[in-house]
């Protein structure tokens, strides 16, 4: 009897352990399928939120009314640079009769022009990086020919857009567009300032979107470009840049900032910035002083018939994920290599230049879903995006202007390898790329534990410690193999 009570509570133990089990696998299924529902939702949402910007037929498109609400709103900017920084001469006869002969010559002076779009009426206004980038003086002249002193606010090279501030009040601000919806053959216009005629307006239709043209440089410290431009054959020239790019309704959908050509002039193609990547640019500069991006963590090359044949892949087009990175939002998720991703936040990506374009969007800790195709199956992750250097909060502007110069994914070390080493506390570098530590001959996997004979906490130490250095800094560390190594840089 005994023995058949204690199989009859072993089988009744086991199957509330069975019921236990398949109840918190459910439940954590539910809560998977829940956030893939309302990142879909909010998805559907935000591509929602504009209308759709269709062309007309050309007999039905008023330019007239949209030239008229848009050229109030584009700038004339007028920079000026120091060609060189002044040197002193010797004058002997000044010298013989004066006793003054040594003096120093004023600097040279250079001037350059180009357009901008107002973004509100308190006077912010964006225009291209290359438009004012080292300039020592920046004028705007409205097109009711007032001329303001404005104020660099923010640069963003990566996407080649400043952000400027003139002391103004009731400005007339361009309507937004959307640039997502935007259709090749659709009707634009191009307004801007081309070799010094203020406020000109060219018209054409737009012949591709997604365009990476190989003009702009990645970062010092490797940040990648962002370039998905909007090709049309609006006419722009010198002077262009910066300028809008609007739809027959007068909307923004582009900030125009190159041409491709072989003679320096306009020959058949332009490109615009989409206003989408645009709005984000100005909005993270306004609020924290620098562009805040979300990665995914991987590296990634465009689908092509060969890379599909090879792989065995089962799709045409996509971004296929050649490698995921420790710390990477990617890998956190569940993405594995050769995954092909099809779609950013519901929106259809055939190559890397459209992924780049909707990731622009986002910001670290920003939810979002993203569709694979994984061996013919498609299937929907969510994750939450983080910063190229793997963390997903926001980051203020002097730390992410120090992150940029170490270009490396730092995090703290766990029990097991303190004991390893016999070493209280340190930070590793789990991935780096080109800044100051690696130029310093620092190499993967190093655990910093002192700097400038200060001890090492963890990652958030090291940061402070890092950004009240200036000049040259000792590290001191230990790799995995108990190696000890002292490098040397300057900040």
């Amino acid at each position: 009897m005994k023995r058949i009570v204690g199989y009859f509570l072993a089988a009744f133990s086991g199957g509330l352990l069975s019921l236990a089990s398949i109840s918190y696998f459910q439940n954590e299924q539910l809560d998977q399928i829940q956030k893939i529902e309302e990142l879909r939702a909010q998805s559907a949402e935000s591509n929602n939120n504009y209308q759709a910007s269709y062309g007309l037929p050309l007999e039905s498109v008023d330019f007239a009314d949209a030239a008229e609400k848009t050229v109030n709103a584009v700038v004339h900017v007028k920079t000026t640079y120091e060609l060189d920084g002044g040197y002193y001469s010797f004058d002997p006869i000044r010298h013989f009769f004066f006793g003054d002969g040594i003096y120093q010559k004023q600097p040279r002076m250079g001037a350059g022009a180009g357009s901008g779009v107002i973004m509100s009426k308190d006077g912010y206004i964006v225009t291209n990086n290359h438009v004012i980038d080292g300039a020592t003086k920046v004028q705007v002249t409205t097109n009711d020919n007032k001329t303001l002193d404005a104020t660099v606010i923010g640069q963003d090279p990566s996407s080649d857009l400043a952000l400027l501030k003139v002391e103004s009040d009731n400005m007339p601000k361009i309507d937004l567009g959307n640039s997502d919806n935007v259709r090749v053959g659709e009707w634009v216009l191009a307004v801007g300032n081309p070799f010094n005629l203020e406020s000109t307006v060219t018209a054409g239709i737009v012949s591709a979107k997604g365009r990476d043209i190989n003009i702009l440089a990645n970062g010092p410290s490797g940040i990648s470009a962002v370039e998905s431009f909007i090709q049309t054959d609006a006419a722009v020239n010198p002077g262009n840049s910066g300028g809008a790019l609007v739809n027959s309704r007068g909307e923004l959908i582009g900030i125009n900032a190159a041409i491709k050509s072989n003679t320096g002039s306009y020959t058949g193609y332009s490109f615009a910035i989409p206003v989408n990547i645009v709005s984000k640019v100005v909005e993270d500069l306004l609020e924290y002083g620098a562009v805040q991006r979300g990665y995914l963590g991987v590296q990634i090359q465009n689908v092509t018939q060969e890379l599909a044949k090879t792989e065995d892949l089962k799709s045409s087009d996509g971004v296929y994920i050649a490698n995921t990175i420790d710390l990477g939002a990617a890998k956190e998720a569940g993405i594995k290599k050769g995954d092909v991703i099809t779609q950013i936040a519901e929106r259809r990506v055939k190559n890397v230049t459209e992924m780049q374009e909707q990731l622009s969007k986002f910001r670290p800790g920003d939810d979002i879903l993203v569709t694979i195709n994984r061996g013919g199956e498609i299937m929907r992750i969510p994750l939450t995006l983080r910063n190229q250097f793997g963390e997903e909060e926001l980051t203020p502007k002097k730390e992410l202007e120090l992150h940029e110069k170490l270009n490396a994914l730092l995090e703290d070390i766990d029990e097991e390898t303190k004991a390893a080493l016999k070493i209280n506390s340190g930070v590793r570098i789990a991935e780096i790329g080109s800044g100051k530590l690696r130029s310093a001959g620092i190499a993967k996997d190093f655990i910093i534990t002192k700097v400038d004979q200060t001890i090492i906490k963890d990652k958030n130490h090291l940061l402070d410690v890092l950004e009240s250095k200036s000049g040259g800094v000792l590290i001191e560390g230990t790799y995995p193999n108990g190696k000890k190594a002292y490098y040397g840089f300057g900040l």
